[in-house]
């Protein structure tokens, strides 16, 4: 049978299309977990893991870097906004992720200079997205906030997402490739959960 020849069946489509593909100043996440950091150091040539990390422990954290940051390209791509730059986009993801929020913090989430997130707010404020009002614990601050219109854009752009990468697997995974996908994501979604410590499998 020919990849994507089988259709999806509602549950799966909605676990498959439950990963958090949004475009977040971390990096590419999956359920709250961020890819870039998974992987980071793993690579060839970095130094090592540390001590009692085995080789296939290694390349998946490589790999899973390497994969998730070109789907993350990818789906960038396929949700862009012509009038809105990147660190716009970052930003207006940020507000909706984590709700109201000061300039200050949300350049330090974005790893930017304050003035460079000012002119990225007064953007976004130019298109209606986001409002600013006073800090009701520090009058001389302003929190930042999505508008009607903000949290809708950020809906849109969260549809076309899902339905491009829910396409994506339909066309070029067969049945059982997708059952495979929604096995892995179970194990991916573990290591979202607190560090166990000392307990460790092999």
């Amino acid at each position: 049978m020919r990849a994507g020849a089988g259709a999806l069946r509602g549950n799966d489509q909605a676990k498959l299309c439950s990963l958090n593909w949004t475009v977040l100043p971390v990096g590419f996440t999956v359920n709250g977990m961020d890819a870039h950091a998974a992987g980071r150091g793993f690579g060839p040539g970095a130094a090592g893991p540390g001590e009692d990390v085995s080789d296939t422990a290694a390349r998946a954290a490589h790999e899973l870097r390497v994969v998730f940051s070109r789907l993350r390209r990818r789906i960038r791509e396929v949700a862009r906004d012509e009038d809105l730059t990147p660190s716009q986009v970052s930003a207006l993801t940020l507000v909706g992720k984590d709700g109201a929020a000061t300039a200050s913090a949300l350049a330090s989430a974005e790893g930017v200079r304050p003035q460079s997130m000012a002119a990225t707010l007064a953007a976004l404020d130019r298109h209606g997205l986001i409002r600013r009002s006073p800090d009701p614990e520090d009058g001389r601050r302003q929190l930042v906030t999505l508008t009607e219109a903000g949290r809708a854009r950020l809906e849109g752009d969260r549809q076309v997402r899902e339905e491009w990468l829910a396409r994506a697997f339909q066309d070029r995974c067969t049945e059982e490739e997708r059952d495979t996908v929604l096995r892995a994501l179970v194990l991916l979604d573990r290591l979202t959960r607190p560090d166990p410590g000392a307990s460790r499998t092999t």
